[in-house]
């Protein structure tokens, strides 16, 4: 269950970075509205997942899945430059948060 809220949260981190583009500096009400609530709520999550797991792997699957999502969706929907080497890197991030995943603590 611990694992599954820093997933949720790593989610939501994605949705907080991608609202905090969109916020153009916080001078835009409704994108800077959902980045608080996107933010508490990946932190409150991934404060909830550290009473039973490890920090260490904890954190860097959170961050690993939002910096992930965050460059996905950025290629998707916001015309990042998609390029080999960025698709390659992003795998290895995946690949890197499953590992951590079942490396981390039994819980």
């Amino acid at each position: 269950m611990a694992w599954l809220l820093v997933i949720v949260a790593g989610l939501l981190e994605t949705g907080f970075a991608v609202c905090l583009k969109l916020s153009h500096g916080f001078s835009r009400l409704w994108p800077t509205v959902a980045f608080c609530i996107f933010a508490l709520g990946s932190f409150g999550l991934l404060t909830l997942s550290l009473r039973k797991l490890d920090v260490g792997p904890a954190y860097a699957v959170w961050t690993g899945i939002g910096a992930a999502g965050t460059a996905i969706y950025g290629m998707i929907f916001l015309g990042d430059i998609v390029s080999t080497l960025k698709l390659v890197s992003i795998s290895l991030v995946i690949v890197g948060v499953i590992g951590l995943q079942l490396s981390g603590s039994a819980n």
